[in-house]
């Protein structure tokens, strides 16, 4: 979490990503009220983009409220969540892109054992995705 605000100053979160944090999970995460680099934005209206129906609450929002914000881009793991994303024009990022960049910018010593580090906390992507990644930026 502390890569976030080095990469994107504050950022922009949906009132139902902040409940999906805050009921727990496989991982611990602070409360994102508390954090000062976190915005919470409260959906203004039902979800009128019909295509997010099929995805869960928190991604729901995420992307409509992004929409209508004009977000620079969303952050979003799950492919189904990215491909929408992207189908609607948002530009996407993920866990992984996230630490690419902090590597690239020397904020972290390893990609690898970073995405390693998080598996080992539960949260899983694929290791042919990771060796590619890290194959990109020079780590074998």
């Amino acid at each position: 979490m502390d890569l976030l605000p080095k990469l994107f100053g504050q950022i922009h979160v949906v009132t139902e990503v902040i409940e999906e944090c805050a009921a727990g999970g496989m991982i611990s995460v602070p409360d994102l009220r508390a954090v000062p680099w976190v915005i919470e934005i409260h959906p203004s209206q039902a979800i009128t983009i019909g295509i997010l129906l099929e995805l869960d609450k928190g991604e729901k929002y995420t992307l409509q409220m992004a929409k209508e914000l004009k977000a620079d881009r969303v952050i979003i793991d799950e492919k189904i969540g990215r491909d929408v994303a992207e189908y609607l024009g948002l530009e996407v990022t993920g866990t992984l892109g996230i630490l690419l960049k902090a590597k690239q910018n020397g904020w972290i010593e390893s990609f690898t054992e970073s995405a390693n580090a998080m598996s080992d906390q539960g949260i899983h992507y694929n290791k042919t995705l990771i060796k590619k990644l890290a194959k990109v930026i020079g780590e074998n």
